[in-house]
């Protein structure tokens, strides 16, 4: 029988949200949920934290796990994320999904120093920082085990960044940070979210200047599972650096799709030239087989490269390269007809004329294909 009246329920009575949460992105680390669990839960005795793990989808039951786990201790929870991919997104929206004033990101896989946790909040605290950053590329910091051309290309990217960005971290490609929620949300609107470099694309938003202090530590070895580095991390690298530097004034994905199409025209004059000058053929023969070979080129590079997100594969590949070669055709025209016009009709300067041609068939090309080839 239910009682009369219930007492209401008093401010004192609900439960101290948590003043940290410890955003972990998954994809495939079934095997590492419950030890990163144990070791975060041991590393944060006395602070009241919350852990988020945001698993894109894994299909080893990384998120089942994590439900296991949060059934038993309320300071962990899942969020699963369905036909969506990428550790930067899912970071941003495991740190936006916490009450806690402070938010901290940490890999999966064990690689992370998870006992820098409290030092990193005290000096947060402590100093009013709004960011803190575990680095490997200070005194008393390490890769690690990494092979030599590993640690080489990561420097190299390191610098990459910092020349192309203005960032003045020494390891502003680190995954193991530390900032201030209001911090990330007054950022939140201009992240693009691409890639596995979300402190990159912190720093390299605009916004109030950060406040921030590196601490060393040693990358670790991988215990179980298997690495995600392969190419298509370096491919949302180059994004990631466009997206912040030229990427606020034209889409990337055409930046991306105008870089290959100029190397189309270098394969198109490299055949024309072969074929016309150094094997007899007709010009009218030599120019159709260097269009037709030239689009062919620009789409599997386009597939690898501009679209690596959403590359086609398998019996894919053939429909692709027909609505790719359609849409091509039809934007050669429109630059051939804008450019005579523009030249006929207003006696632009030539130069002028077929610049603007080759922009509009770009665009057409562009706006075609990432509609009705890549989707």
């Amino acid at each position: 029988m239910l009682p009369d009246r219930i007492s209401p329920i008093t401010i004192t009575d609900i439960p101290i949200g948590p003043e940290l949460a410890i955003v972990v992105p998954t994809f495939n680390e079934s095997g590492n949920v419950e030890e990163l669990v144990a070791r975060l839960c041991g590393a944060l005795q006395g602070l009241a934290f919350e852990i988020i793990v945001v698993d894109d989808d894994s299909p080893d039951g990384t998120a089942e796990a994590v439900r296991r786990i949060g059934a038993g201790d309320m300071r962990v929870r899942c969020l699963q994320r369905v036909g969506r991919r990428g550790l930067s997104g899912a970071v941003i929206e495991g740190m936006l999904a916490s009450t806690a004033p402070v938010v901290a990101v940490i890999d999966g896989d064990l690689q992370h120093d998870e006992t820098l946790l409290p030092q990193m909040y005290a000096e947060l605290r402590r100093d009013d920082l709004d960011l803190v950053v575990a680095s490997r590329y200070v005194s008393g910091g390490s890769v690690g085990d990494w092979s030599d051309a590993r640690h080489q290309g990561s420097k190299l990217a390191t610098r990459l960044a910092r020349r192309l960005t203005g960032v003045t971290l020494h390891d502003p490609m680190s995954g193991f940070f530390m900032l201030r929620s209001d911090a990330l949300r007054a950022r939140a609107r201009g992240l693009s979210g691409v890639g596995y470099k979300l402190l990159l694309d912190i720093l390299a938003t605009p916004g109030p200047a950060l406040s921030f202090r590196e601490l060393p530590y040693r990358f670790q070895a991988r215990q179980q599972g298997e690495s995600k580095l392969d190419t298509k991390v370096l491919l949302e690298y180059i994004e990631l650096l466009l997206a912040k530097t030229v990427g606020r004034y034209v889409p990337v994905k055409f930046v991306m799709f105008s870089l290959v199409g100029a190397l189309g025209l270098l394969v198109h004059m490299a055949v024309l030239g072969i074929l016309f000058k150094k094997t007899g053929v007709g010009f009218s023969t030599a120019q159709t087989i260097a269009t037709l070979v030239a689009m062919t080129a620009n789409f599997f590079v386009n597939n690898i490269f501009t679209y690596f997100d959403r590359r086609l594969r398998g019996w894919k590949l053939l429909p692709g390269w027909l609505s790719f070669c359609a849409a091509s055709s039809v934007g050669a025209l429109a630059n051939v007809g804008v450019a005579v016009y523009l030249f006929q009709s207003f006696e632009t300067v030539w130069y002028l004329s077929a610049l603007a041609g080759v922009i509009v068939g770009a665009t057409w090309n562009y706006a075609v294909t990432a509609l009705y080839t890549w989707k």
